[in-house]
């Protein structure tokens, strides 16, 4: 009886799909994937080495202390602009219905730091300057649902038309993260990606460049 021969077969597999199959999952993941954005700034500590003295002349400053509280002030060259400021916290009394009076409005161009809601600013400036120091104020929201100082920003880089402004902010060491974050979301809503951060001084380490040219300065003077 003959033996029956088993004919033979390839192991060989055509890969093509597999390979199409895995492109089009790839190209899924990259469209569809969603990447976390990089951070605007980079969180340093307050203490930093610089050989440039900031000035706050013609300067938007914002403060936030420790306990989240922000501050916004403005500060220009001349006494006889003033008239910055004026045009400034008007914009403000119209755009946002605040009801302030000629005095109230004379009381915030003379150099007022104002850390209040829209909403206390009234009571604020009704208060006599001298007086001003002892209120507490409760700090302008800069949180995701109302960030007012996008509103203070935005006047201001309005008022300061035609100016070189200075964008200053200065955070206490113990501040949380969220407060920084309000300022810098404030800043770039309104498309203001440059600005200095104030730190505490500190000496240049020896036999740095910085550290040679300061010594050379204390010798010439």
């Amino acid at each position: 009886m003959p033996s029956v021969k088993v004919p033979r077969k390839s192991t060989d597999f055509d890969m093509t799909p597999f390979v199409d199959v895995a492109f089009l999952i790839l190209s899924f993941f990259m469209l569809a994937t969603k990447f976390k954005p990089p951070e605007p700034v980079n969180i340093t500590t307050p203490h930093s080495v610089s050989a440039n003295k900031l000035t706050e002349q013609d300067a938007i400053l914002i403060e936030f202390d420790s306990a989240g509280r922000v501050f916004f002030s403005m500060n220009v060259k001349k006494s006889a602009d003033e008239g910055l400021k004026k045009d400034l916290i008007q914009s403000l009394n119209q755009t946002r219905k605040l009801g302030l009076t000629d005095a109230e409005m004379n009381s915030f161009a003379k150099n007022t730091t104002v850390g209040s809601p829209f909403s206390g600013l009234k009571t604020l400036l009704s208060v006599d300057p001298a007086k001003r120091i002892n209120v507490k104020q409760p700090g302008i929201p800069v949180d995701s649902a109302n960030n007012e100082l996008t509103v203070w920003v935005n006047a201001a880089i309005t008022a300061f038309s035609g100016h070189q402004v200075n964008y200053m902010i200065k955070g206490d060491n113990n501040a949380k993260y969220p407060s920084f974050k309000g300022v810098i979301d404030a800043m770039r809503a309104n498309d203001q990606y440059k600005y200095q951060l104030i730190t505490d001084p500190k000496s240049a380490p020896p036999g740095t460049e910085l550290y040679t040219r300061r010594e050379q300065g204390k010798k010439e003077s």
